[in-house]
């Protein structure tokens, strides 16, 4: 039996997909009640963080040890991997010692060099192509506020980043059509958009984007290592500005959404998270509870080797 990794939104079915978030509400269910349970007793998680991160830090490892296991935070100091050994080697050597890697890198093929020699689930933890495990959370956060996302329309406004693009494969995967509102030179990537088709249409006007839509999302305008393009890139975002008066045009029950850190003031108006159509402080918290069902469905529970 291969064994199965998550890099990608298209490495599941649309079912494996809606089964899994429908799963992150039942486990979060199960936390909210203070029910122990504990299936991934004695399984140890690597965590390769060659980027910064506070949700997905704090979401793996406190997922990990919710469900009875452990993690191991690496930074690029505390491994070789950063320092000359080939990927390939450090994953040999890593899954024989644990039991799934989540790695969060820059370039997406780190993600799958390391997943072709390792003997053990390996999870995207963001990579400059794609952010699979916060789309988890954000289709989990929509279930749990609007019901079923198929058929609807989402909107995204800024930056065609690997939020962006993890948002293209939600699309195809769970059914909905997408409407990015981009400046021009920064759409997503060509390889996504030719893959979705009619599913997903790129437009200048957040305006035009956000007409009907049920859920609007954003992001920061630069990220991580795009530091010396920021002030460039401020003044070509500044009409992509998700405000209030920007959801006043979307459909009457719209959602907005945001993966966080946020920027008040630039992609998102100062008083935008405080608005009763933000659900982004559900849409943080989900990450744990959608990962926690990824983890579950991914870690051979502790049992089966006793």
């Amino acid at each position: 039996m291969s064994v199965r990794h998550f890099l990608s939104m298209m490495d599941y079915t649309p079912d494996e997909l809606v089964g899994l978030i429908r799963r992150g509400i039942e486990l979060k269910n199960l936390r909210n009640r203070g029910v122990l349970f504990e299936p991934l007793k004695n399984r140890v998680l690597g965590m390769i963080f060659e980027k910064a991160s506070t949700r997905t830090r704090l979401s793996f490892e406190a997922g990990m040890i919710q469900l009875g296991g452990q993690a191991i935070f690496l930074s690029p100091r505390d491994t070789q991997l950063g320092r000359g050994e080939p990927i390939g080697d450090a994953a040999i050597v890593m899954s024989s010692m644990l039991d799934a890697v989540m790695i969060r890198t820059f370039a997406h093929s780190n993600l799958t060099e390391f997943a072709a020699k390792s003997k053990v689930p390996v999870i995207n933890g963001l990579s400059d192509d794609l952010h699979p495990c916060q789309l988890l959370a954000d289709m989990q956060t929509f279930l749990e506020h609007r019901g079923s996302i198929a058929g609807k329309t989402v909107a995204w406004i800024g930056d065609g980043n690997n939020m962006c693009n993890s948002y293209i494969e939600a699309a195809m995967q769970f059914d909905f059509q997408l409407k990015v509102a981009c400046p021009t030179g920064y759409e997503p990537d060509a390889r996504f958009l030719a893959l979705a088709g009619e599913r997903v249409q790129v437009v200048r006007d957040p305006r035009e984007a956000v007409a009907g839509a049920h859920l609007v999302s954003t992001d920061v305008w630069a990220s991580m290592g795009q530091e010396d393009e920021a002030e460039q890139r401020m003044a070509l975002f500044r009409p992509y500005q998700v405000t209030r008066e920007l959801l006043d045009a979307a459909a009457e029950d719209v959602l907005f959404m945001h993966c966080l850190p946020a920027h008040r003031g630039e992609e998102i108006s100062f008083d935008l998270l405080d608005d009763p159509r933000s659900v982004a402080w559900d849409q943080a918290e989900n990450r744990l509870h959608a990962q926690k069902a990824l983890l579950e469905m991914l870690v051979e529970p502790a049992y089966h080797h006793a």
